[in-house]
C-alpha cells in the first residue's frame, strides 16, 4: 500500500452520554465504546476518501486497543505504525452534552497508552512513504509526543513533504504546557493552517488583534493555507499568490446537527487530501464543508466519516 499522507498522536474510545444535561456527577446510561480520537478520525477519513492513510500511535494491550486498530484496518487506514504498550491501558473519553453543540469531556489521555508515544515509536522506513504529514494539536500533551512530532516533521521536510496543522483545542487540556509550548514550534513548519474561527484569537500577536490581521501575520510567516472552520456559517480560505491576497469564502451545509465531535477532523482530511490530489482550492474547501456537515449527522466521533460519492451528493443537492 503507497501511504501519502499521515498523522499521529492519540488512539482512544469515548462514552457518550445518553441523555443531555446528564453530567458526571451522578449515575447515568452511557453509549459505547466508540473508536476514536482526533488523528484517527483524520485518518479514516483520508483512507474512506480513497486516498492512502498512514496513523503512528501507542494502544494498551486490551480490548479497546483491538477495537481501535480494526476498526481502522477496515477502513483502509495502514496500521503499522501502531505499537501496543503493556505500560498503560487504551486511552478513554466520557462526553456529557449540554446542548448539541455544547459538551464537557473527561479525558484519560495522558496516562494512558497513547500518553507513551515517543520518538522510538516513528518508522523512518514508514515515513518515506509519507508526502504529507498532519498535526492535531489535541495530541501535543507530553514532551515524548512533541519530540515525536519533531522528528517526522524532519524527516517530511527532509524529503520535502509538506505540513498541515490543526490546532484542535480543547479546553481541558489546556492546562498542559507542553501543549501549548508546541504551537509556535509547529507553525514554524506549516504548509496549511486549518483552524476554527472560534480558535483564531488563540493565535494573535496582540490584544484585539482582528481575524484578518492574524491571517496575515500566519501567512507573511510562512504558511501558504489559512483554512477557517466556521461551521453552519461555511469555511474562509487565504491565501498570498505574487504578493496579492486571496480569499474565497462558500457557505455551509444544513444537515440535522446530532453529533459535532469530528466534524473539524473530516473537514481537514478532505481538504488537505483534495488539495494534494490537485483539486481546485474552492472544490476542495466545497467538499470538506460538506464532509464536516455530514460528520455532524451521526452519533459517534468516526461514524460521521463520508466517500466522495456521499459529499457530492450533499453538495449537488
Amino acid at each position: 500500500m503507497s501511504v501519502s499522507i499521515c498523522t499521529m498522536g492519540e488512539l482512544l474510545v469515548e462514552f457518550l452520554c445518553k441523555n443531555y444535561n446528564q453530567g458526571f456527577t451522578r449515575p447515568g446510561e452511557f453509549l459505547g465504546p466508540y473508536p476514536s480520537g482526533a488523528p484517527a478520525i483524520f485518518a479514516a477519513q483520508v483512507a474512506r476518501l480513497g486516498f492512502s492513510s498512514l496513523l503512528f500511535g501507542c494502544v494498551g494491550k486490551d480490548d479497546f486497543g483491538e477495537l481501535n486498530i480494526e476498526r481502522l484496518r477496515q477502513e483502509g487506514v495502514a496500521t503499522e505504525g501502531i505499537t501496543r504498550v503493556d505500560k498503560a491501558p487504551t486511552g478513554t473519553a466520557f462526553v456529557s452534552y449540554r446542548t448539541p453543540l455544547e459538551r464537557d469531556f473527561i479525558f484519560n489521555i495522558p496516562s494512558s497508552a497513547c500518553g507513551f508515544l515517543s520518538p522510538d515509536h516513528i518508522q523512518p522506513a514508514l515515513l518515506e512513504r509519507c508526502q504529507h504529514f498532519h498535526i492535531m494539536g489535541s495530541s501535543l500533551f507530553s514532551f515524548r509526543i512533541i519530540d515525536a512530532m519533531r522528528k517526522v516533521i524532519q524527516i517530511v521536510k527532509a524529503n520535502q513533504g509538506i505540513v498541515s496543522f490543526d490546532p484542535n483545542i480543547r479546553k481541558e487540556m489546556m492546562n498542559i504546557p507542553e501543549m501549548r509550548q508546541a504551537f509556535d514550534y509547529i507553525l514554524e513548519y506549516t504548509d496549511i493552517f486549518l483552524p476554527s474561527e472560534g480558535e483564531m484569537p488563540y493565535f494573535a500577536h496582540g490584544r484585539n488583534q482582528s481575524e484578518a490581521a492574524i491571517v496575515a501575520d500566519l501567512l507573511a510567516g510562512g504558511v501558504q493555507h489559512v483554512a477557517i472552520k466556521r461551521g453552519g456559517n461555511g469555511a474562509s480560505h487565504y491565501q498570498r499568490l505574487r504578493g496579492e491576497l486571496r480569499e474565497l469564502h462558500v457557505a455551509g451545509y444544513q444537515t440535522p446537527l446530532v453529533d459535532p465531535t469530528g466534524a473539524g477532523d473530516c473537514f481537514g482530511a478532505t481538504f488537505v487530501s483534495l488539495l494534494l490530489a490537485g483539486y481546485p482550492v474552492s472544490e476542495a474547501l466545497t467538499y470538506a464543508n460538506a464532509s464536516g456537515a455530514l460528520a455532524v449527522s451521526r452519533k459517534g466521533p468516526m461514524e460521521g466519516i463520508s466517500t466522495l460519492q456521499e459529499i457530492k451528493r450533499l453538495v449537488l443537492a
